[in-house]
């Protein structure tokens, strides 16, 4: 393919206005995943409750980190990673003189994508005007992957399938939200789960959203309703977990 470019993508930096600042100590006493480890990495950020708010891969970029987040909210993002900041020697802005990349082969400085290989490569490079955003949409939905405010909501982080798709830390120390996506996650009391669902069988009650185009749409079910066949191999085990 040679669309690459994801549209629907932008990127957040977060700089050090001072030599003695740390992006990344800062950022690791907010969002669920360990961001002083090996980068790029699958993170939220969330409410005091443990319910998503903005989920974004994390990249390196020397002193700074990059936040490769949904374009529509990056402005929200910043105003919010902002109001942490407090008298801190931190810049945060959106930066769109890179763009997101994405294929599904491999791809010269390309990396796997985090959550799940099978999601293909991401790269960070100057934007152009060919877009994959359709592409992408229907190979993640495929491999039954939601992602975005639109398909995440304000749902508790482990229901979005945040330990399948490695997007938590539960080692890293607090960060916002986690008390109760610990306590979740040692009681084992994912009670629900999001799923994609071929669009005929999607339950209106618990429907988040559509894709008529594909034929698909995403859910948020109660465990015990789920056909462990019907889901993808990676969703499983989660789904499978003894009750504690």
């Amino acid at each position: 393919m040679s669309a690459t470019h994801l549209t629907t993508r932008t990127l957040v930096r977060l700089s050090p206005l001072d030599e003695a600042e740390d992006v990344a100590a800062f950022l690791q006493g907010l969002v669920t995943n360990d961001v002083t480890g090996p980068l790029p990495c699958y993170a939220a950020l969330l409410t005091a409750q443990g319910k998503h708010l903005f989920d974004f891969l994390v990249w390196p970029d020397g002193a700074d980190l990059l936040l490769d987040c949904e374009a529509g909210v990056a402005e929200e993002l910043v105003k919010r990673l902002s109001m942490y900041r407090l008298r801190r020697q931190i810049a945060i802005a959106r930066d769109d003189s890179l763009g997101v990349h994405w294929s599904p082969a491999p791809q010269e400085n390309a990396v796997p994508d985090p959550r799940l290989p099978e999601l293909g490569y991401r790269w960070l490079a100057p934007a152009h005007a060919e877009a994959a955003d359709a592409a992408w949409l229907a190979h993640r939905l495929a491999l039954g992957v939601p992602e975005g405010r639109a398909e995440l909501g304000d749902i508790l982080w482990l229901e979005t399938n945040a330990v399948e798709l490695n997007g938590v830390s539960f080692t890293k120390g607090c960060y916002v939200g986690q008390e109760n996506t610990a306590r979740m996650n040692w009681r084992q009391k994912v009670n629900r789960r999001l799923v994609v669902v071929p669009l005929g069988e999607s339950d209106e009650a618990r429907h988040v959203a559509a894709y008529p185009e594909l034929a698909l749409a995403v859910d948020h079910l109660r465990v015990e309703n789920l056909d462990p066949a019907k889901l993808p191999e990676w969703q499983r085990a989660g789904v499978l977990a003894p009750e504690g």
